[in-house]
Order: structure tokens, then C-alpha cells, then sequence
């Protein structure tokens, strides 16, 4: 098996997307908007109540690619491909109906023995007027193709606080939620055939790592941009655990000048870990 590393600094078209309110009401369902509390996020999962002018999750434009565009890196096998980190920054709100057309390039192959990682860097902008709605940087781990003497890239300098977090955001996944959020384009059977998830070896299938990753968007949302999304700015996360659907979410949050850093849990195990959240503007 071998890499292509003659394709890293290339570039590929990762779909045109045209969405509307309804899509983005999906969207937010599926990250969890309204199960607690229905009338607690009625701009994002409704557009035509009254006092809640409809906007749309930040956390929404991480939908706005075809990765089923995405080339192959080499003749790994697909098994061993891992989404294991997303970065988002948006330039203010999203459009509540509109038309993307993002690029994405292979920013970097590194070497981290065993693995390797893949990094693509993906811009999404409006197809009428050009502008920039959204940068994301996502690495793919794939795993038992490292060790080629490459570069092994930047570390990310994290470490958990020593302190309690200064807010904690709890939610509840519903049983069918990967379900509901794949509706929202990602239709990996991984996330809702349990005869896929027997075959490597899961229980159950799978949350999507996106999907709570969109659960940790609202939290930071409401607790630092006052759910207003022209506040928010960068996001990015690494996923280090799995999450099953109908588990609980705890969103740890320790805030610093203009924004915070934060985890995600279910019970002790951290699921999402080294995130990083800035404010825009």
C-alpha cells in the first residue's frame, strides 16, 4: 500500500450546495435544537414565529461539502480512514436559503507513526455573489500508513485546565438521532446499519463525529455568542472517542479572552477533546 503524496497541494471541486429554511431546520433537529426544551431554539428549527427571526447554526456550513467528491489518497483501505479533527470558522450568519460552491485542497500528508494524517483545507462561498461564508480545515487520520519518513506536522499544544470548567452544558442524544442527522447529507451506512457496525466490530452504529461536534456548536453559541451567530467565529475540536446515540453530552467550557477552550463528555470518557472556540470580531 502507498500514499500519493503527488497530490498534496492539489485541489478539487467539493460540490455546489443549494439549501433552503427547511434545510437548515433539519440540520439543526439533528444536532439537538428543541429536544430539551421545543421553544428554546425556535430560530433555528422554525421560520415563521413570531419573535424569533429565523437564522441558521454556524455549525450548519460544515454540511455544505460533497466528501463523497473527496479523491482517494492512496489504495489504503477505507476501514482505516478516521475523521479525527474539524476546524470552522465562519464569516458571519449563514443565508436561511442560498447556493455554495466550495474547493477543497490537501494542505499536508504527515507522518505520525503508525498513522498518517491527511489535511484538507475547504472554502465555501456564496455562488451569487462570491463571498466567503466559510473556511474549514479537516484532518483524516489513516491508520498503519505512516512510517514513510515524511514530516509529522505540527503537535497541537493542549492540555486540560486544572480547574473546574467555568459552564457546563448537558444534553441527551435521542436513540434515532444519527438517524435524523444523516439526513443532513452524510448517508455512511456506519451511522445507521447495525449490520455495517457488526462488521467492524461496533454494538451499534455510530454517532456521527460532526453531529456532536454541531451539539458542542450550539452550547458555545448560547453560553458565549448570547445565541447570536454573528458573534461566532472559529471553532475546531479533535474526536477521540465514539458516541452512540441515546448517550449523554456534557459540554465542559473554560472561557478565556475572547472565547474559550472545552470538551465534550459522556460520563468520564472525554469524546471530543482540545477544542478551541473565538469570538468574531
Amino acid at each position: 500500500m502507498a500514499l500519493r503524496h503527488d497530490l498534496v497541494g492539489g485541489e478539487w471541486a467539493a460540490g455546489n450546495r443549494r439549501w433552503e429554511a427547511a434545510d437548515t431546520a433539519l440540520y439543526a433537529l439533528g444536532v439537538g435544537a428543541g429536544a430539551d426544551d421545543p421553544g428554546a431554539e425556535l430560530r433555528f428549527t422554525t421560520d415563521d414565529s413570531v419573535g424569533h427571526p429565523p437564522a441558521v447554526l454556524p455549525t450548519f456550513a460544515t454540511t455544505l461539502l460533497d466528501r463523497d467528491r473527496q479523491p482517494s489518497f492512496g489504495d489504503y483501505d477505507p476501514a482505516h480512514l478516521l475523521h479525527t479533527h474539524q476546524s470552522l470558522t465562519v464569516f458571519g450568519p449563514l443565508p436561511t436559503h442560498g447556493a455554495a460552491v466550495s474547493t477543497s485542497r490537501l494542505t499536508a500528508l504527515y507522518d505520525r507513526r503508525p498513522s498518517a494524517v491527511a489535511v484538507i483545507d475547504s472554502t465555501c462561498v456564496e455562488q451569487d455573489t462570491g463571498r466567503t461564508l466559510a473556511e474549514l480545515r479537516t484532518g483524516l487520520t489513516i491508520r498503519r500508513e505512516g512510517g514513510f519518513g515524511g514530516d509529522p506536522g505540527p503537535e497541537m499544544a493542549w492540555q486540560t485546565p486544572e480547574r473546574p470548567p467555568d459552564r457546563t452544558v448537558d444534553y441527551r442524544t435521542a436513540p434515532n438521532q444519527a438517524l435524523l442527522y444523516r439526513l443532513s447529507g452524510d448517508r455512511n451506512p456506519l451511522h445507521s446499519d447495525p449490520s455495517v457496525a457488526a462488521r467492524l466490530g461496533l454494538g451499534t452504529p455510530l454517532l456521527h463525529g460532526l453531529c456532536t461536534f454541531g451539539f458542542a456548536g450550539r452550547a458555545v453559541l448560547r453560553d458565549l455568542c448570547g445565541g447570536d451567530p454573528d458573534l461566532f467565529g472559529t471553532m475546531s475540536a479533535r474526536f477521540s472517542a465514539p458516541v452512540y446515540p441515546g448517550q449523554a453530552l456534557s459540554v465542559w467550557i473554560w472561557e478565556r479572552d475572547g472565547g474559550a477552550v472545552f470538551q465534550v463528555r459522556t460520563g468520564r470518557r472525554v469524546v471530543l477533546d482540545a477544542g478551541r472556540f473565538t469570538r468574531r470580531g
